[in-house]
């Protein structure tokens, strides 16, 4: 396990590397910073100039990008939007973003297994057909369509919820949110459980199970689930990124100030250490999160050992 733990973090330097590169050359090839800070004033050019030469914009792509690396491993990610320190946008934007994304994890995680297994163990009856239909709909409908109908009704017309997040974003303010971000997600693993769980239950291990009289609760726990959420655990871990980064529409309609929203200003008011920085530490999240389902595939299943 060691020595395959030593290999994957070594695969994922070259990963990192290309990816970040990809996404530094995207982002400062797509316009000029230095226009930017002044706005619809042209600067003056020796004041431009001497400005890209602090900011290392004079020199090619890819001495740039080795600048900023350099900088990344010492804490320097730049200075970001209204000249603070990108550092400093990260500290207090993750933590929120992060509580999010758990919130979201665990609506989707507990709400989409529950519905995957129950359709699945009742393949073809009405809670089946109602499973799929209600899945179809949640991914048929835009996130954006979601969030506003379920903030103006849940939050303005019915006060169920509020219908903007407060300073702190406390965890009791988070639950719609999360309802909104986990939404198209959850459908997904509904619809992997359910396939897995109805592929599953015609096993021998299965059949064997109850045939030596078990408790139809334990097969169903110990023996059925437990294997049909391998497919599953692949797709939560890597969605745990995804929903990290794809809470730009979510913290923007619920007035959210974590990483989507700071992402958001980065790209609008055209500041590539923002988006880059915070992405940068999304790729980190992503490798992690991949790591980690790698190696929980040993924890469902047994049979599964690393050399």
């Amino acid at each position: 396990m060691g020595r395959y733990v030593i290999r994957r973090l070594l695969q994922m330097v070259p990963v990192f590397i290309g990816t970040t590169f990809l996404i530094f050359v995207m982002v400062y090839a797509l316009g000029d910073p230095v226009a930017a800070m002044f706005g619809d004033r042209a600067p003056d050019p020796a004041t431009a100039a001497q400005i890209r030469h602090q900011l290392y914009l004079d020199h090619s792509l890819p001495a740039q990008y080795i600048h900023y690396m350099k900088g990344i491993f010492t804490g320097d990610f730049g200075q970001g939007v209204n000249d603070q320190p990108v550092t400093q946008l990260l500290r207090t934007a993750f933590p929120v973003t992060l509580r999010l994304a758990l919130v979201a994890f665990a609506i989707e995680a507990v709400v989409g297994v529950a519905l995957g297994l129950l359709a699945g163990l009742r393949r073809g009856r009405f809670a089946d057909t109602g499973v799929l239909a209600f899945t179809l709909l949640v991914v048929s409908i835009p996130t954006f369509v979601t969030g506003y109908l379920l903030q103006y009704f849940l939050g303005v017309k019915w006060h169920v919820a509020h219908p903007a997040v407060a300073e702190g974003a406390p965890f009791g303010d988070l639950i719609l949110p999360g309802v909104v971000l986990a939404g198209v997600s959850l459908a997904y693993v509904a619809r992997l459980t359910r396939t897995s769980v109805a592929e599953n239950s015609s096993a021998d291990y299965v059949r064997t199970a109850v045939a030596k009289g078990l408790p139809r609760r334990r097969v169903v726990t110990v023996h059925l689930l437990r294997n049909s959420l391998i497919p599953v655990v692949t797709f939560l871990g890597t969605d745990i990124g995804g929903l990290m980064a794809g809470a730009v529409v979510t913290e923007r309609i619920f007035n959210i100030h974590g990483v989507g929203y700071q992402l958001y200003q980065g790209i609008l008011r055209n500041n590539p250490p923002t988006v880059v920085g915070f992405v940068t530490i999304l790729v980190i999240i992503f490798l992690v999160a991949n790591l980690l389902v790698d190696l929980l595939y040993a924890v469902l299943d047994p049979r599964i050992r690393y050399a």
